[in-house]
């Protein structure tokens, strides 16, 4: 360009300080998509993004703020998030579930996922890992006829409770990791984005309720 349009290219980028004031007025279009007033007007009448007394701006401002927040929210072995306690019949098919905190130990919550179960029937063996070897909790359990089937732990001191022919049954254990697995096939599930323990306790039943329907 020449010596004649450099003053009226000066005169536009004075009026337009930056390129964001012209594209948050885009919208502003008739159906032609043509602008009904100049871009310097448009400039002009342009007011900057409105920002909060820390001088951030909230224009990328997100609802869920984070994940793993809210009530039932704790430090476990695997850090920070909420367990899922799931109890499943000898087909994989689930029979209670619910949520906790990931810093509650899992043995004060097997027996709360034996009494809300659905089905009326009575477990006669309950198979777990090492993180139920509690003799207190074999005890309760047989008060009730349930035998429990888990491995002791490999600092355990006192005498062995658990010989190798109940432990026979464990091998079939790969059931309930096949459940875990498929309830795992709801992304909603992997991580907790709900900030209410009762909106993620719900979407786990929900996906519980997926895995049976799928089954027929």
């Amino acid at each position: 360009m020449d010596a004649r349009q450099w003053r009226p290219v000066e005169r536009f980028t004075r009026a337009v300080s930056l390129s964001c004031n012209v594209l948050a007025e885009a919208p502003r279009v008739d159906r032609q998509r043509r602008l009904p007033q100049s871009l310097e007007t448009i400039a002009r009448q342009t007011r900057p993004t409105q920002r909060d007394p820390l001088g951030r701006s909230n224009r990328r401002w997100l609802v869920f703020t984070g994940k793993k927040g809210g009530a039932e929210v704790g430090y476990g072995r695997k850090g920070k998030g909420t367990t899922i306690m799931l109890m499943v019949d000898g087909e994989g098919t689930p029979l209670s579930a619910f949520t906790t905190a990931a810093s509650t130990s899992e043995v004060h919550a097997i027996e709360t996922l034996v009494d809300t179960r659905v089905s009326n029937r009575q477990p006669e063996h309950l198979m777990y890992d090492k993180a139920a070897d509690a003799d207190w909790l074999r005890d309760t359990l047989d008060m009730r006829g349930i035998a429990l089937i888990c491995p002791h732990r490999a600092n355990r001191t006192k005498p062995p409770r658990q010989d190798g022919r109940p432990l026979r049954r464990y091998k079939r254990r790969y059931k309930v990791e096949r459940s875990i697995s498929w309830l795992h096939n709801c992304r909603r599930l992997i991580t907790r984005w709900e900030y209410y323990p009762e909106l993620f306790e719900g979407f786990v039943h929900l996906g519980c309720l997926y895995t049976i329907l799928k089954g027929f």
